[in-house]
This record gives C-alpha cells, sequence and structure tokens, in this order.
C-alpha cells in the first residue's frame, strides 16, 4: 500500500508540474506595462483598419522615419515606399484576419507577432493566404511609432 501510494503521489507531481510551470513563465507585468500593451493592441486594430481602408494617413503618422519593412518576398519596404503604396491604391486588400496575436514589452519597445489570413492583391497580383508577421513599435516622445515589420508567408 505504501508503495501505491508513493507511485500516485509521483503520478500527481508529474500532472501538477506542467501547469505550474506554465504559470510560473509568465512574466508579471506593472501596470504601466499593461497600459503599453493596450495601447499597441489598440495601434494593431488601427493598423489593420488602415491597411484595409488603405489609409496613407495613418502611415504618415505611425511610421517612423526610419521604418523598413521586409515583404514576403525579401523586398525591403521603406516608409516612402509604404506611403507610396498606400497613395497610388496598388494595394488593395478584401480581408485580414488575424489571429495568434502576442505582445512583449521591453522597456519602451513592443515587439507583436501574430498570424495573418489575408485576401488582396498588389496591382491586380493576387497574394492572398496565410502569413506570419512581426512588428516593432517603439515609443519616442510619448508617441508609438513603427520602426520594422517582416512577413512570412506560411503553409
Amino acid at each position: 500500500m505504501g508503495r501505491n501510494s508513493f507511485l500516485i503521489s509521483c503520478l500527481a507531481l508529474l500532472l501538477v508540474t506542467p501547469a505550474l510551470s506554465k504559470t510560473m513563465r509568465q512574466p508579471i507585468l506593472s501596470s504601466h506595462e499593461e497600459e503599453m500593451m493596450r495601447e499597441v493592441l489598440d495601434l494593431e486594430h488601427q493598423s489593420r483598419e488602415a491597411a484595409l481602408h488603405n489609409d496613407a494617413t495613418f502611415a504618415q503618422h505611425m511610421l517612423a522615419e526610419d521604418y523598413i519593412g521586409i515583404g514576403p518576398l525579401g523586398n525591403v519596404i521603406t516608409k516612402n515606399d509604404s506611403l507610396s503604396v498606400r497613395r497610388q491604391g496598388q494595394v488593395h486588400y478584401d480581408s485580414i484576419d488575424i489571429s495568434e496575436m502576442v505582445v512583449r514589452i521591453y522597456g519602451e519597445t513592443a515587439v507583436v507577432t501574430a498570424k495573418a489570413v489575408v485576401r488582396g492583391s498588389n496591382l491586380g497580383q493576387d497574394f492572398s493566404g496565410p502569413y506570419r508577421f512581426t512588428r516593432i513599435w517603439v515609443k519616442r516622445g510619448g508617441q508609438w511609432q513603427a520602426a520594422s515589420y517582416q512577413a512570412t508567408v506560411t503553409q
């Protein structure tokens, strides 16, 4: 009976340990970091809406002057490139469905990773499909700006 109790205790410990380790890995955020996270999530929502409505004004205000984007094919996109494409209406999005978004705060920097399933075209060429993306937001002078973006086609 003693041996069975020991085995049951070991099994219970093995079952509980993963649950404890998951809760222990989650960082404890300060109220300031929680507020920053809410701000970045709101910016991500605004960014999605701006893309759907081809809003160059949002990009003008929210992209850092030294912004660099990396497209799914490895092409480099500057702030001026992004503004030009939007102003000329070269890119059109029918839908952008975002999931699996994670925001991590590092001082005055936020790193966002997510999955996006898009339907759209660039100069009439369809680019619909699933993507993973990373966007880096930096808070400068009290204002969030997108400093970098990278997208990868997934399956």
